[in-house]
């Protein structure tokens, strides 16, 4: 395969240790060492196809490709919060500034986070049902209605986020994948017909729609993306807009036309080697995602006259260890300008998590591996857990700048597991996390340094958690929380002043675990999750309260038996409100087996429950309160059904905005 490298010579990222680090590794075992890990371009569209092809044809199965696109569309909460919700308050006072109010809990400061809810103090904006509401928080009246153009599939539960720009919202909406894992469609030996396997042509397949909306008045579309390619995550700061997307091949497979081949090996020999030739005559496309823009209504996507967009081929790369078939690709939006070229960028390799700054952005994914055929399956020695993670330059407004990749050994629990600071980039992650029958895993922090287009490792702490998997992470500055868990929750506390020798400083077990932490000041930590028994055996929601300036101790916890919280997995969901103390978690179950918003207080060393805020019922999803927000000196709640205002001193119901 032709190419050019970003750098002269290959270069094998070492595992090595410092001193002051704790290690599960023996004291005279060498370093392990890590793939090579760099970005290689391709020398044109003939190379670029040449080297696609190669790589699907590595990993098709008798069935098609061996590795699917997720069942739902997307990626589960892995989302939100640095420092939190914040006050946001325009300067000086001045006239017409917005009342004080919270932000999406994002977790870094200068990358927002796209959400369900959105505020700028001026106007409250949701999504629900599939339709956009404004809503004026100063005469408490759902100001604008919009149905939002789609995808089907955008229900009370769809996968919709926005992301809110002075008087422009960007809207992505994905139809639900509920694609369940099986052959390809067509009948099988038995007669029989399995479910069809997406990707493939004339399959069901992943449709995203990016939809921007101005709301300067009545809300009007200005502008809509479309593509088959999978929304991951993006990032905005200031008018500036990052998205991630994957696409995985779309090739028709000679297998999916009723043709599975039987059990035995030769006949599966014979579908693999009609499914390579398939691949071998493939073109382009079935590769390249395209984006199809259109300036007006959306029509585009319907068949209008809007225009296609591709990552060009000198913008596309592959990882220098390994060639990948599926394609990560990352798109830039002014949001003040309008939707137009999105400048995609592309990496032939798989991605699961994004994390950015603002500065940087971060996409990590696990290097996928060939099809074994069937002789050679049980004696196939199962893969490393790796992580590979692609840094991105976004500090400027155009198309984003690859500057270095790296590896580590494990996998990640979700974008808190990252964290740059000072120009490294820390991770936390478990070895063998997928086999509960395996106590031999453990949990690790690495910080990686960029040297050239590599990120190298320079410091590690090994042996976190032994027999258990990561719950939550936390970095703050140079310090990071880490809690594993079994059947009580360690939580394990960090020093990476000197980034090279990083160490265990501190260590606090009790009852249950933390599956969210929040700093709450003051060297303080909250930490929501679930309350357990001796055995890991869980008893409802527990919210505790850290001081982790030394050695950690719990200070206080409120628990209500039998309840779970949405912030568990979704930080979105959680609001902490500095000024007061003010903490609302989203909920089900507890004392009514209801849904609703705690409203707890933490004061001091204390935390104490204020009260409740419940949503009238409507039908099977009434009452489930999924974000809370403040105005001023009002609490507002969000559900499906509507919002709800509350005052933040009393409790007391201001005003009822039901949804039609």
């Amino acid at each position: 395969m032709r190419g050019r490298s970003f750098v002269s010579v290959a270069t094998v990222l070492v595992l090595a240790g410092s001193a002051g680090c704790s290690r599960s590794s023996g004291p005279h075992d060498p370093p392990v060492p890590a793939p090579p890990m760099r970005l290689v371009a391709y020398d044109g569209c003939d190379a670029l196809l040449d080297g696609l092809r190669k790589a699907t044809a590595d990993k098709v199965g008798p069935y098609g490709l061996s590795d699917g696109v997720p069942m739902f569309g997307v990626p589960e909460g892995d989302t939100a919060l640095r420092k939190g919700p914040q006050a946001a308050q325009a300067p000086g006072g001045a006239q017409g500034s917005p009342p004080q109010h919270s932000t999406t809990n994002s977790h870094e400061a200068g990358a927002d986070e796209p959400d369900l809810v959105k505020t700028d103090g001026r106007r409250i904006v949701t999504l629900a049902d599939g339709e956009l509401q404004v809503i004026d928080p100063a005469t408490r009246k759902v100001a604008h209605t919009l149905d939002i153009p789609g995808p089907e599939g955008i229900g009370p539960h769809g996968n919709g986020q926005m992301l809110l720009s002075g008087d422009r919202v960007l809207v992505m909406t994905q139809r639900p994948m509920m694609i369940p894992y099986g052959r390809p469609s067509g009948p099988e030996l038995d007669g029989s017909s399995k479910p069809a396997r997406p990707g493939e042509p004339g399959r069901p397949t992943p449709s995203t729609r990016l939809t921007l909306i101005d709301i300067s008045g009545a809300p009007k579309v200005v502008g809509t993306m479309t593509t088959e390619a999978d929304y991951m995550d993006a990032r905005q700061s200031g008018s500036t807009v990052r998205v991630v997307m994957r696409s995985s091949p779309r090739i028709d497979f000679p297998t999916r036309d009723g043709h599975a081949p039987s059990e035995g090996p030769r006949d599966e020999e014979k579908a693999i080697a009609a499914n390579r030739a398939a691949v071998m005559k493939a073109p382009l496309d079935s590769w390249l995602p395209a984006f199809q823009v259109d300036a007006g209504n959306g029509s585009a996507g319907n068949g209008g006259s809007g225009k296609k967009y591709q990552p060009p081929c000198d913008q596309v790369s592959r990882p220098a260890s390994y060639a990948g078939s599926s394609m990560l690709s990352v798109l830039t939006f002014d949001l003040s300008q309008g939707i137009g070229d999105p400048q995609a960028i592309a990496v032939t390799a798989e991605g699961t998590t994004v994390y950015g700054n603002g500065k940087s952005l971060y996409v990590t994914g696990t290097p996928p591996q060939p099809f074994v055929p069937m002789p050679r399956r049980s004696s196939a020695k199962p893969p490393e857990q790796r992580t590979d993670v692609y840094k991105f330059d976004v500090g400027g407004k155009g198309r984003p700048r690859y500057v270095a990749s790296g590896s580590v050994k494990g996998d990640l629990l979700n974008q808190y597991s990252m964290s740059e600071h000072d120009g490294n980039l820390r991770l936390a992650t478990t070895t063998s996390r997928f086999d509960p029958g395996n106590r031999s895993s453990e949990s690790s922090v690495y910080v990686l340094a960029q040297r050239g287009a590599r990120l190298d490792e320079i410091g590690r702490v090994d042996g976190l958690g032994k027999g258990e998997r990561i719950y939550s992470v936390r970095f703050m500055g140079a310090a990071a929380y880490v809690v594993t868990f079994r059947q009580v929750d360690p939580l394990y506390v960090l020093d990476l002043t000197d980034p090279r020798r990083p160490r265990r400083t501190g260590e606090l077990k009790i009852p249950g675990y933390s599956a969210y932490l929040h700093p709450a000041g003051d060297g303080r930590l909250i930490g929501v999750g679930q309350d357990a028994d001796g055995s890991g055996r869980r008893l409802g929601l527990q919210v505790s309260l850290f001081d982790v300036k030394s050695a950690p101790r719990r200070l206080d916890a409120y628990r209500l038996p039998g309840a779970n919280a949405a912030a568990e997995f979704e930080p979105h969901a959680f609001l902490y409100w500095p000024a007061t103390g003010l903490t609302v978690i989203p909920g089900t179950g507890g004392r009514d087996g209801g849904g609703e918003a705690l409203v707890l207080k933490v004061e001091g060393d204390k935390v104490r429950r204020v009260g409740t805020v419940t949503h009238p019922k409507d039908g099977d999803y009434g009452r489930s309160i999924r974000r809370s927000l403040i105005v001023g000196d009002t609490l507002w709640t969000i559900s499906d059904e509507g919002a709800r205002a509350t005052g933040i001193a009393d409790l007391k119901e201001r005003a009822w905005l039901a949804f039609d």
